[in-house]
């Protein structure tokens, strides 16, 4: 199961946080503190795949952008990596070579732009 997903960039800032399970807003800004420099801190060559309290964290990196999911440790690591990349690939169809900026301000805002 999905617990959370996370878009954050190089300089640790979240871009983007959805919760599919109840966080209170007093421990989410701690919880993604301590997830992204978990995720920042790791070397390329390490694997995508993190041990962290009692889930698991699967991130990817995009450019200036990663990618952060907290999985059950039930959950398939492979098909929630894979379930990333294809995220970001329809959002790169869809927007077109989709961005940061895109990520932090409205996505609906620049397609409303892109329709004019």
């Amino acid at each position: 199961m999905i617990k959370f997903v996370l878009m954050v960039n190089r300089q640790g800032q979240t871009r983007l946080s959805r919760y599919y399970q109840p966080v209170e807003l007093s421990r989410r800004a701690a919880l993604e503190a301590d997830v992204v420099r978990c995720c920042l801190s790791r070397k390329k060559e390490q694997c995508s795949f993190v041990e962290y309290k009692d889930f698991r964290l699967v991130y990817r990196q995009y450019a200036a952008l990663y990618i952060v999911v907290g999985v059950s440790d039930a959950e398939n690591e492979l098909s929630v990596y894979e379930l990333v990349h294809n995220f970001v690939e329809v959002l790169d169809k869809y927007f077109s070579r989709v961005s940061e900026l895109d990520v932090s301000l409205n996505w609906s805002h620049r397609s409303e732009l892109d329709a004019t």
